[in-house]
């Protein structure tokens, strides 16, 4: 992708504590940099958080995204609240981008991915690190919410889970493959429709089959779950021990995907509630797209073909994405209470 001249000069001065103050500023950021050409210089880079600056994690999305541009960068190490990142043209090749921890791996796939949904020749992107944190999407979030709406919009993407990556030993290795988009086009889900299926799985590794059998009893008892749906695996490959429980509620237009990890000091009972939560709170407002799917949806649509799509009250989050988009050149439309329309953004492809 060659990005317009007149627009390569032009650095973009961005808060990085601005919105949700976190990690989210800069990774939407990275993204749009990478696709439009412009630079940027990002300041109090988490600042308000309890260990503000780069972490590995934050490290590893810079890294990887001026790798895949040739960018050049300052500011790039651990504990830094300052960068600027220049872009050069996103080059499709092979990745392979170690976070070190069990840092999310979806999440560092939330600065490099977008850039290469457009690209004109194939990627392939290994990533590896945590797939099963607090805090951040499951792999299977990314594979089963997300990646078929980008398709829907005519991205090619495949995905595949090789190892599980539990915290805090992380290890896990997640690989996507990108083909240049075919027939880009503006998708619109304003309805759920009827509900199709629901599953809901425990992911255990080194821990006792009665954990997850006393979180699968929760979700049958908040959320009418019934028990030929619900199912227990055991995890071989993982690195360290570890437990994430997940629940599938598959729709005619949508699949939604929630999820919850254990953790030492947290019981199975108060892992299962703490998802039965999300979902309920998500079957009460009855709109299609989630609130964890209606942030990440932003800038992928923004970068293809733009689209609208119903959904609860907006997480800040992704209130902090309308506004990086905006600072980009972008657009994006709350209309009403619930309807978010996403505009594509003019960027030379």
């Amino acid at each position: 992708m060659t990005k317009p001249a007149s627009i390569q000069n032009a650095k973009i001065e961005i808060d990085g504590a601005q919105g949700e103050g976190g990690g989210q500023v800069l990774r939407s950021s990275l993204a749009l940099s990478m696709a439009t050409g412009r630079p940027f210089r990002m300041h109090k880079i988490r600042a308000g958080r309890e260990r503000p600056g780069l972490m590995r994690q934050h490290l590893t999305c810079v890294q990887a995204a001026a790798s895949i541009c040739n960018a050049k960068v300052s500011g790039d190490a651990v504990g830094s609240q300052e960068i600027t990142f220049e872009p050069g043209d996103v080059r499709p090749g092979q990745y392979h981008f170690p976070i070190g921890t069990a840092g999310s791996t979806t999440m560092v796939l939330q600065a490099i991915l977008p850039s290469l949904l457009i690209a004109k020749a194939p990627s392939t992107i290994t990533v590896e690190g945590g797939t099963h944190n607090g805090m951040a999407p499951p792999f299977e979030f990314f594979e089963r919410a997300l990646l078929p709406l980008l398709l829907r919009a005519g991205a090619v993407v495949r995905a595949r889970l090789e190892r599980h990556g539990f915290y805090p030993a992380g290890g896990g290795r997640i690989i996507v493959e990108v083909d240049p988009p075919r027939d880009i086009q503006t998708i619109e889900i304003l309805d759920r429709g009827n509900r199709v299926s629901a599953s809901a799985r425990a992911l255990l590794s080194r821990v006792p089959g009665s954990v997850g059998e006393r979180e699968l009893a929760v979700l049958q008892r908040r959320l009418g779950i019934e028990p030929h749906e619900c199912s227990i695996r055991g995890v071989e490959n993982s690195v360290g021990p570890g437990n994430a429980l997940l629940l599938h509620l598959e729709y005619e237009h949508i699949t939604e995907v929630f999820s919850s990890i254990g953790e030492r000091a947290k019981t199975s009972e108060a892992v299962a509630e703490e998802l039965a939560t999300e979902a309920r709170d998500y079957i009460a407002h009855k709109q299609p797209i989630g609130p964890h799917l209606a942030d990440q949806l932003m800038v992928p649509l923004a970068l293809l073909a733009g689209g609208t799509y119903a959904t609860g009250p907006l997480t800040q989050h992704a209130r902090t994405n309308i506004e990086v988009i905006q600072t980009f050149g972008g657009r994006v439309d709350v209309e009403g209470e619930h309807t978010v329309k996403v505009h594509p953004l003019s960027i030379q492809r």
